[in-house]
């Protein structure tokens, strides 16, 4: 008997076309049989009021998605996490009550959890994938908890569509694959369709995807809160982290080697730096917008998906934050940490952003799903530094032994006790918003702009990041295996940078339709105009915002950077000892590579451990490399293959590199030599301007020229 064969595409064509063929016999429903006719709405108190709790196809859905790992996070599984202190510059009394924007001078505890989002526990660290950046205050009147992203915003508008996002990311359902990784025909199929995501996705591509280190990445609390003052004056609030050391990412080379050579390299850089006493820390920035401003924007304070550009409201820096101490177990620490937007103190407040009020009812259900009991608050890393009074009694996991005959308010048999607080004497008080209008499942006119924002993204980024995103695009679709999927991104692209579009087309061997079939924005009922189902149109409210790009315009701190010394027995130890202490005075640490392990001695007889033998590192782990003068050293680097590819990929990855006397000749075997002019290769091994090109990260301005190198 013949085997049958086919092609995976054909496969998934067919199977996409019985899909949307079916007719009634494919109508979505409610776990109870229910017909929906939107899917994409929460149910709100007017187009842009608050989402209401008796939506219960959002609890159905939101729900079983919560429920769906058991324990392991859905999302954001794979963390790392460090505890440290914040600590406020100014007294914002003016706009907040909280006591850690109005006490100057009081350390308050923190818990900082970074994490990847889409991967498993399991996965690597350099996944091309958006960063979590969730931070626990301990503070004297309860927790407040700031649960954001390394990026600005998020791919959705409405909590809505949260399953349907990490659903279609997630590895594909019938064989697991691709893990951690959303370079496949499910995700894409999903962002075609769903043009919200365009923005977020954008950043995806960026290198902001593939951060140099946790200590590098700039944190973002996306949503829009309020911040409240004792006299009820409400003032809306976007939350930024700064990190201290500048915002630096790897290429995509480097992230697929260091993911093959050290699938924990961002984990373990954390640690060893907080163990090694090298602190990261980051500044707190708030963008301040007064409520009676609320729409004087070209987009919608309350859309995640949209950013404030710093050019049209300023950040404010305003505290700083310090990590000093790692975890003393993982497991009771960063994995059993539960945070919650929900968790706020007097002083800060939400506003109607519908993904925000999404994740106000998620993180609850999803601690219920992964820590088993309401009592999560209990686990030690989640207990608040303030007294806990009230009347929640048992469930499993209790700790808590409550003495006495009394669980309940009024009463007379206890005293009163626990008595309620006066908002005057720190009672927690919700901003009295007017909330009118009619039920609708429906989004805001406001929220429609699909295309601007990430375009001015792009037009933001230097030349060398664009290429980056046009490399990343281009890997990415080809991965996927869909035509259809591909060119509706490519129109897509086309939407928001003809040039963008142009090159990935050219890459990926697609041309650029000039139209799509069918709507492509989000499924806003049957009964629905279906015109109005189309993005609303660009608006170019900004040429650039040089806040949105990597692009080094002053030296960065080095604190902390990784340099390798790549000598053996024989180098010179003044020309190493001169370099040595420039680094060191900067911070940076001074790791001795060469052939084989243990000790190898310099010309003037002194025995020096090696940190790593170069059949057990590679070059992507270092931020720089440096070769000493010493003949003998040099002599047997030049033999020495692994040295040769070792310097080789530190030029094709842009880094600084520094050779000194003798070492010239190496420099000759290697690329380095094509490099002559280049500002952050030197052949006197000058102290001063090797730091000084390791604090400018990479000399981007070499790359074009690069290809050539065989690594």
């Amino acid at each position: 008997m013949k085997k049958k064969t086919s092609t995976p595409q054909g496969a998934k064509e067919q199977d996409l076309a019985k899909c949307t063929t079916d007719g009634s016999d494919n109508v979505m429903t409610t776990d109870q049989g229910v017909k929906i006719n939107n899917d994409a709405d929460s149910l709100k108190a007017g187009e842009r009021g608050a989402s209401l709790l008796e939506d219960f196809i959002l609890r159905e859905k939101i729900t079983h998605f919560d429920h769906e790992r058991i324990p392991e996070r859905i999302v954001h599984a794979r963390g790392s996490a460090a505890h440290g202190y914040f600590e406020l510059y100014e007294d914002l009394s003016n706009l907040s009550r909280a006591g850690i924007f109005t006490k100057v001078g009081v350390r308050t505890p923190v818990f900082v959890r970074f994490s990847t989002v889409a991967g498993s526990k399991g996965s690597a660290d350099l996944a091309r994938d958006i960063r979590g950046f969730a931070v626990k205050f301990y503070t004297e009147e309860g927790i407040f908890d700031l649960v954001g992203n390394n990026t600005p915003v998020f791919f959705i508008q409405d909590a809505m569509k949260f399953p349907d996002l990490i659903h279609s990311v997630k590895p594909e359902p019938d064989n697991e694959i691709p893990q951690a990784a959303s370079a496949h025909d499910t995700f894409y199929d999903f962002v075609s369709l769903a043009t919200e995501t365009l923005h977020n996705h954008m950043w995806a591509m960026s290198d902001r995807a593939i951060p140099r280190s946790l200590r590098m990445m700039e944190g973002f609390g996306i949503h829009t809160f309020r911040l409240i003052n004792d006299a009820g004056k409400s003032h809306f609030v976007r939350f930024h982290w700064k990190p201290a050391l500048g915002v630096h990412s790897v290429t995509w080379d480097e992230a697929l080697k260091i993911n093959g050579a050290d699938p924990d390299f961002h984990r373990r850089d954390l640690w060893d730096a907080i163990e090694q006493g090298i602190f990261p820390s980051w500044e707190l920035g708030l963008q301040i917008i007064a409520e009676e401003d609320e729409h004087k924007f070209e987009f919608d304070l309350l859309d995640a998906t949209k950013l404030i550009p710093e050019e049209l409201v300023p950040v404010r820096l305003v505290g700083k934050m310090t990590l000093d101490r790692n975890p003393d177990n993982f497991f009771a620490e960063t994995e059993q940490v539960a945070f919650h937007p929900g968790h706020i103190v007097p002083g800060i407040d939400f506003t109607n952003d519908p993904l925000l009020q999404g994740r106000l009812f998620s993180y609850t259900d999803t601690q219920l799903s992964r820590l088993g009991s309401p009592n999560f608050h209990e686990i030690p890393i989640n207990r608040s530094v303030s007294p806990v009074h009230n009347n929640q009694r048992d469930a499993q996991m209790r700790t808590t032994i409550n003495k006495g005959k009394v669980a309940y308010h009024p009463n007379t048999m206890g005293g009163g006790c626990p008595f309620l607080a006066k908002a005057a004497e720190g009672g927690f008080t919700s901003y009295e918003e007017r909330i009118d209008g009619k039920k609708i499942r429906g989004r805001s006119e406001s929220f429609s702009d699909h295309f601007s924002q990430p375009a001015l993204l792009y037009r933001s980024l230097a030349k060398w990041e664009q290429e980056h995103v046009i490399s990343a695009y281009s890997f990415e679709l080809g991965k996927c295996l869909i035509n259809a999927i591909k060119s509706r991104m490519l129109y897509l692209l086309d939407q928001i940078d003809h040039s963008l579009a142009s090159r990935v087309a050219e890459n990926i061997g697609l041309p650029i339709p000039k139209e799509v079939e069918g709507p492509i924005n989000r499924n806003i009922g049957a009964d629905a105009d279906p015109n109005s189902q189309q993005p609303g149109k660009a608006k170019h409210y900004l040429e650039s915002s040089a806040a949105l790009s990597q692009d080094i315009k002053k030296p960065t701190p080095i604190e902390g950077r990784q340099v390798a010394a790549l000598v053996d027995n024989g180098f010179d130890m003044d020309t190493f000892s001169a370099i040595e202490a420039a680094l060191k005075a900067e911070g940076a640490l001074v790791k001795i590579v060469s052939p084989s392990g243990g000790n190898i001695t310099c010309n003037k007889g002194m025995k020096h451990k090696v940190d790593a033998p170069l059949s057990t590192t590679e070059s992507v782990f270092y931020d720089a490399v440096f070769v000493p003068c010493g003949q003998s050293s040099v002599d047997s680097l030049q033999e020495n293959g692994k040295a040769l590819k070792f310097i080789n990929e530190a030029v094709k990855h842009c880094k600084a590199i520094a050779f000194a006397g003798k070492a010239l000749a190496l420099r000759d075997r290697t690329a380095a030599k094509d490099f002559p002019s280049d500002k952050a290769i030197f052949s006197d091994a000058d102290p001063k301007k090797f730091v000084d090109a390791i604090a400018l990260h990479r000399n981007w301005e070499r790359e074009p020229q690069t290809s050539h190198i065989a690594v």
